[in-house]
């Protein structure tokens, strides 16, 4: 009988290769677990990340916004600057602690801190830069390396830019500022405070900064009621010629128009209470100008600027609409009192809290008149200058107020901006709301 022999060598090999398979199996296993393990930490230091980084970007937006309103971008000297930075501040505080950042909102102070940057002698762009961080993000598996916390952090800088802002003989290389939402009134650029001299210098820089603040003895009213040439009536300080709704100030959609009584009739009164879509930016498209309703109007304007604005405002004779400030004059940086009319008031409760912006607040363009004290009556089309934005009503009664008569505005003024950049080609800032200073996110970029 034949007897079969063994390999020793081929046995010893056959178990080696299966021990060798089941401890790779076994180190696979450890491996792809770790890496598995290892992806949910990264995962929640990445979200956390992009949530500080959320409320980075929010925070410094909300605080640029306050420096926007306060007048900060047409001060040369940073006295508003310093002014406005606790309230800018505090709003920043409170925006970024409304986003969580790694299941918890954060500590001001310790885990957010602002910075400020502006030049004190020239008029320039505030900045507000907000860095958050937290230094005890825990992790999960990665402990098993002794990891027990992880580090994150974000920031973000926003900046109130004010194209006129630059000073020196020509500012032709800053792009021009472009606001949405103004209102259909075309304003001369004469200085209501001293009847012959401008708001805004010929190369776009702010005349007059002691402007800020200024309540108007002289009411905001149209020049001509019903402006149909020739000839058209001589620019005034402080009156306004109503602009075109077929060109440059179309209407906006009926569906996006406030419920008012009486009811809006005309599409004059749709641009006062509603907001123009179109962006009017320096020398105005189309043509490069700016156009002056020279139509007849059907009915009566000064009366339907009273109802417009009321209806813009909140404003009934019983009250109703935002106030600016306490004092008389109003100091700077301005603040907002939503009154018993303002519909966000109402439905939170919180009528005769302080905000951040307001329905009263708008923008108007100014145009070129040309040097003062004389001035000779505009054509049909008039090249803007600049933006002034406006309180309306600041005590929050409905207009007219004695001892106004009807289609007279009361108006403060909160901030300004020239057209410091008219170059061709120039590109225009789209301005934010209903303020002529856009507020923009420049870092992280």
């Amino acid at each position: 009988m034949l007897r079969r022999r063994t390999n020793p060598r081929r046995t010893s090999s056959s178990r080696e290769g299966g021990v060798v398979i089941t401890l790779v199996a076994v180190f696979m296993l450890f491996v792809v677990g770790a890496m598995a393990a290892l992806s949910v930490d990264v995962v929640t230091l990445y979200t956390a990340r992009s949530e500080a980084q959320l409320a980075a970007d929010s925070a410094a937006l909300a605080a640029a916004r306050v420096l926007a309103n306060s007048g900060a971008t047409s001060d040369s000297s940073g006295t508003l600057m310093s002014a406005a930075k606790p309230i800018a501040t505090q709003i920043a505080y409170l925006v970024a602690t409304q986003s969580q950042v790694g299941g918890r909102a954060l500590v001001p102070g310790t885990e957010i801190s602002i910075t400020y940057s502006q030049a004190t002698s020239t008029f320039t762009n505030p900045q507000v830069t907000v860095t958050v961080q937290r230094a005890d993000l825990p992790t999960f598996f990665a402990r098993i390396w002794g990891t027990t916390k992880v580090a994150i952090a974000a920031t973000a800088t926003a900046e109130a830019y004010n194209p006129s802002g630059g000073t020196g003989a020509s500012n032709s290389t800053s792009p021009p500022v472009a606001p949405l939402c103004v209102k259909p009134w075309l304003l001369p650029n004469i200085d209501p405070t001293t009847g012959d001299t401008p708001i805004f210098d010929t190369f776009g820089n702010i005349s007059d900064s002691n402007l800020l603040g200024w309540t108007s003895g002289t009411p905001l009213q149209a020049i001509c009621t019903s402006c149909t040439p020739p000839p058209l009536p001589v620019p005034a300080a402080w009156g306004y010629y109503p602009g075109d709704p077929g060109t440059t100030f179309p209407p906006p959609p009926a569906g996006s128009l406030p419920s008012c009584t009486p009811a809006l009739s005309s599409n004059y009164q749709y641009g006062i209470a509603g907001c123009i879509q179109i962006p009017i930016s320096c020398n105005s498209p189309p043509g490069g100008f700016a156009y002056i309703d020279t139509n007849a109007y059907p009915g009566d304007r000064n009366a339907d600027t009273d109802d417009a604005v009321n209806c813009l405002a909140h404003a009934t004779n019983a009250g109703g609409g935002d106030t600016v400030t306490s004092t008389n004059p109003p100091s700077v940086p301005f603040e907002f009192v939503m009154g018993s009319g303002n519909p966000v008031a109402v439905a939170n409760s919180v009528v005769n809290a302080d905000a951040m912006v307001s329905d009263s607040l708008v923008t108007v363009p100014v145009f070129d008149v040309g040097p003062g004290p004389t001035y000779t009556a505009p054509s049909s089309s008039v090249q803007v200058v600049g933006f002034v934005q406006l309180f309306l009503n600041p005590d929050g009664n409905a207009a007219p107020e004695a001892p106004l008569t009807e289609g007279q505005i009361k108006t403060t003024i909160i901030n300004m901006a020239g057209c410091a950049g008219t170059s061709a080609g120039a590109q225009p800032i789209i301005g934010n709301g209903a303020g002529p200073v856009a507020v923009r996110l420049i870092s992280p970029l």
